[in-house]
Parts: structure tokens; sequence; C-alpha cells
């Protein structure tokens, strides 16, 4: 595909043009160069995960917020004085301090309330000026994830890089079901270990050798598989602690693993991001290039 080409393909989809003339040739090719205009889209959004400016865990208690030096939590988008997160028996609660102006949830008439975390699927935002906050939890302990519009790492972002698309990495993996499913313990960047449900394995071959991979269920009702792999490129041309891949459902007792849309972890753009890791069940011996290369200017 001309550079050209994907260019205009990468402008229509960020217009939500859908492409009906592409030609049957060009038609794979085009997914994918549309899939990363959209991929490239969410990552530079004010909400992406270049925007993120610090990650607080919370003591016990209450934790005092602000730009004041003097707050046990420290962000710099907000008031000297803006406000106190308290955490007792699990929950966590917000006040604002006097003066100090946000919008808690959908209302800037809230003053104080209890905030959801990530965890509840809708985490409660407390939104200032271009900067916001919610609460993770993270294997029971809670911390304030802040992001902010005008983060540095937003703005000095020099794009993403890849490898060449190619359509023999669209991979159709005979598919194993795990009957009942096991659990797989991923590793993650905190030094914890979460534990996925694994509802069976990909098998795949590759120049007369056979590869497998185990996707995980991220929730009970995922309706794609999630899979954390790394392989002999992972650290070299790709991001040392490996790749994100999400894949339909199997059907038939096969599964498509298309590795031109694996892409690089939150942890590979902020140290405020908390990643699992490719657990050694997906450590593949052999080059997957495809996909997302580290990005411009990475140091990872």
């Amino acid at each position: 595909m001309s550079l050209l080409f994907a260019t205009a393909l990468a402008a229509m989809a960020s217009n939500g043009i859908v492409l009906e003339s592409v030609s049957a040739e060009e038609r794979y090719p085009a997914e994918i160069t549309i899939w990363r205009a959209e991929r490239l889209d969410r990552l530079k959004s004010g909400t992406g995960w270049l925007s993120l400016v610090g990650l607080h865990w919370l003591k016990d208690g209450a934790n005092s917020i602000g730009s004041a030096k003097d707050n046990q939590i420290v962000i710099a988008a907000a008031a000297p004085k803006f406000g106190t997160a308290t955490l007792t028996g699990g929950e966590v609660t917000f006040a604002l301090a006097d003066g100090a102006v946000a919008v808690i949830g959908s209302s800037d008439k809230v003053r104080s309330g209890k905030l959801l975390d990530d965890r509840s699927g809708r985490p409660t935002v407390v939104a200032f000026g271009a900067a916001s906050f919610i609460v993770i939890d993270r294997d029971g302990k809670k911390a304030l994830r802040v992001r902010d519009a005008n983060a540095p790492t937003l703005k000095n972002f020099q794009g993403l890089d890849y490898f060449e698309i190619a359509e023999n990495w669209r991979v159709e993996a005979k598919w194993e079901a795990f009957d009942p499913p096991k659990t797989l313990e991923v590793p993650t960047v905190l030094g914890t270990v979460e534990k996925y449900a694994v509802p069976g394995k990909a098998t795949f071959e590759r120049a007369g050798k056979t590869y497998e991979l185990q996707p995980v269920l991220e929730t009970p009702d995922a309706k794609q598989l999630f899979l954390i792999f790394a392989d002999r490129t992972s650290g070299k041309e790709t991001y040392g602690s490996g790749r994100f891949l999400y894949a339909d459902m199997p059907k038939d007792g096969k599964i498509v693993l298309d590795f031109n849309k694996a892409y690089n972890p939150p942890c590979a753009f902020t140290p405020y991001a908390t990643c699992p890791l490719a657990p050694p069940e997906n450590r593949l011996d052999l080059r997957v290039d495809a996909g997302e290369k580290k990005y411009k200017g990475s140091k990872h």
C-alpha cells in the first residue's frame, strides 16, 4: 500500500467514512490502516494513556490533595488546597475544600461523596480544568489515577511505529477448549499477580513449528479474548514486557489471531499505568514481526 493511500485511509477513518470502494486486494490493508488510525486517536485523546500525569496510592484515613507541597497528594493542576480523599473500609469518599471548584461525577453542584473505582466499570470522575482523576483498585489497594489534557507525554508525542502490514500474520489457529476453564496467573508491573480465567488455548504453526497461546477473559462477561504475549522481538524492536492483542471468540474450533493488531501496553507510554506482563505460558520462541513496534521516542 502506498503512503499516500494509507494516509487517505487514515483520514477517512478519522472522519467515520466507510470504505465501500476499496478493491479486494486492498481491503485487508485498508482494514488494518483504519484500525491503526482509530488506535492513534484513542491514544492521543484527552483521556488516553498519554494524558496520565500521576498515580497516587491512598493510605487509610484522610489524604489531602492540592498543588501546595504540604499536601499528602500533590497534583500540579489542582488548586493549592483542593480537597480530601478518605479511604475507609475499602471505600473512598472525596470532599472539596472551601473555594475549590470541580465537577464530581456529572455535577458541579456536588461538594462531596463516594467515588466508585474502576472495578465498577463506571468510575467516578473528578474533573477540574483540563485535569481529572479517578480511583483505581489493584488487588484491594486504592489509588488516584490523574489525567491532564496538557500532559507533556501527550504534547510531545511523536507518533506510533509499525512493522509492514503482512496478511500472513493474520493467523487462523486451532482452538482447544478447557473444561473446566483454567486459571492463569499473570504478573504485573506492580509486582503483584492477577488471576484470569483461561477458557482454552490457541495452537498455530509457523515455519514448520507449533506454538501455543493462552487467551484470557478480562471479565466473566467479556465479548472478546485478551492475549498478553512476548516474542523474540520483545525488548528489541518491540516493548520489552510484551504486547497486547484481542481476538474474537472461537468459532468452529478455530480462532483468528491477527498479529497486525498487536499493540503496546499502556506502560510503554507512561509510568503511571499498572499493566499485566506476558506470563511464561505466552512467551513465544519466534519473531512476531507484525503490529506495533516501540513508539517514536520510546526509552523502553
